[in-house]
């Protein structure tokens, strides 16, 4: 039985990420063992969840890659953008992008209210803000009739709350398969008020 490529360029990030971790602090180290059922497939499940998304894709905050290198992989038809700040990290995911061969895939090394407004069809962040913070910080680079695909732990429903005490926005939460307590919210008609 043939493995795909996405299936082999995945397990080749996951090598990536053991390699340089030690150095960087790409994920947290006691979750090292976890990196293909935890990291990785919860970044693959929103490539399957946001299936009907075009264009470009920006993902903020990219850290160690996770989801923005994963959307890149397993959507070779987006242009994938990540903003990150650290500039070792940034070494790191131009890295990732070269030893993949990921064509699709950009890394700008700036703090995301810093980076020049991308414009994007599609906005991601994981594990990256208070999702009233979040916000201000999608806006600057979704397009007013894109998407913002934000991965968010266990109190979803509390950060939606305070996030529409300043924004108003459509809101359809996607149950996580990693963790049950967890959500994908898929944001879109965002505006201040």
């Amino acid at each position: 039985m043939s493995v795909s490529r996405e299936t082999e360029l995945l397990a080749a990030y996951a090598a990536l990420i053991r390699k340089w971790n030690r150095a960087i602090n790409l994920i947290s180290p006691a979750s090292m063992d976890d990196i293909e059922a935890r990291h990785i497939a919860d970044s693959v499940q929103l490539a399957r969840i946001s299936v009907s998304a075009t264009g470009s894709w920006v993902d903020i905050g990219s850290g160690g890659g996770l989801p923005g290198v994963v959307m890149a992989i397993c959507r070779p038809d987006l242009d994938v953008s990540l903003i990150e700040s650290d500039k070792r990290k940034c070494s790191f995911l131009r890295s990732v992008a070269r030893e993949l061969a990921l064509n699709n895939l950009n890394v700008l090394n700036s703090r995301i209210e810093d980076a020049p407004s991308l414009f994007a069809d599609n906005v991601s962040a994981r594990a990256l803000a208070a999702l009233p913070l979040l916000v201000s910080y999608v806006t600057k680079h979704l397009r007013d009739d894109g998407r913002a695909w934000l991965m968010k732990g266990r109190n979803w429903r509390t950060e939606v709350a305070l996030a529409r005490l300043e924004w108003q926005f459509d809101c359809i939460p996607h149950g996580s398969e990693t963790d049950p307590e967890a959500a994908i919210l898929e944001i879109s008609g965002i505006r201040h008020g």
